[in-house]
């Protein structure tokens, strides 16, 4: 998205916002993202990192800039700051401080989760969050509730199932979801989760180390739930390192039933893949509600 005007915005932006003169004059792309068109820019001294989509996808650049802000004014992790954000009729961005990353963090995995563990004490009022974002594309709700359950049940596998649906996924699959949202209560006895600091989408893409080999997050979509949602989701798509779990766990031990539990948390996930890549993953989510209920039967 070669888009001289959109240079000349964003570097006028970053001026305003930083008080300090910047004229992009270098633009290099950075692949590894799906949604957006990456870039690292830089005036010859300073360097950002731009995010790039359609104009459209402003307000989902402004979730994101909320987003980042909430987790750094935790004071518990690193994320790389919003500088600005804004559009024309080509494009909107999102400009963000440029890290290098460490691609050697040896012995690092374990200070990792005592910083996602003191995330994760971060705690609101309520669940949800002041603004809805995105999961990869697809809008999440972030409608505050006082009950997590009725949270997880309408905002997150209930707006999935009923998306499936228009988008073609009857049958089989809305059975089996109609079912397991019936008996959603059955999987939290003896449990009361609180309202906590979620980064919401904390899979291996969406985290690095810093040149000092301090964790950072990126690409969020906060809100305040269930830790247990995070931690699940990190078990998703092969795992992090061992050390991770055992200092998050030591830390800030996880309640009995999560292994069952991470479940119900994995399957928002993969309803949500299903929505964005298609029917690949069907089978996958009607496997992982059989076995939800088995467990209750």
């Amino acid at each position: 998205m070669q888009n001289v005007q959109a240079w000349h915005e964003i570097s006028r932006q970053i001026s305003a916002a930083t008080n300090c003169q910047f004229k992009v004059r270098g633009t290099d792309a950075i692949g590894g993202g799906c949604i957006n068109q990456a870039y690292r820019i830089t005036d010859g001294a300073q360097r950002y990192f731009v995010k790039l989509n359609s104009p459209g996808s402003l307000a989902m650049f402004e979730a994101e800039s909320a987003g980042l802000m909430e987790i750094h004014l935790s004071h518990t992790i690193r994320v790389p700051l919003p500088v600005c954000y804004g559009q024309n009729n080509q494009a909107a961005w999102l400009v963000l401080e440029y890290l290098d990353f460490n691609t050697t963090p040896s012995g690092k995995a374990s200070d990792f989760g005592i910083h996602l563990a003191a995330m994760h004490r971060t705690v609101s009022s309520q669940f949800g969050w002041i603004r809805d974002n995105t999961i990869g594309q697809t809008p999440q709700i972030n409608t505050a509730s006082s009950d997590w359950i009725d949270f997880w049940k309408m905002h997150r596998l209930g707006y999935q199932l009923d998306l499936a649906k228009t988008n073609g996924f009857n049958g089989k699959l809305q059975k089996l979801g109609e079912q397991l949202l019936s008996d959603l209560d059955k999987f939290f006895s003896g449990v009361t989760p609180s309202p906590s600091l979620l980064h919401g989408d904390l899979w291996s893409g969406n985290y690095a180390y810093d040149d000092a080999k301090n964790p950072v997050l990126f690409d969020p979509a906060i809100y305040y739930g269930d830790r247990e949602a995070d931690i699940a989701m990190t078990e998703l798509f092969g795992g992090f390192p061992v050390d991770f779990y055992s200092a998050y766990r030591c830390d800030y031990p996880l309640d009995s039933g999560y292994n069952i539990r991470k479940t119900v948390y994995n399957l928002y996930h993969i309803l949500n893949h299903l929505n964005l890549f298609g029917s690949s993953y069907r089978h996958q989510a009607e496997q992982m509600m059989d076995q939800l209920l088995a467990e209750i039967r």
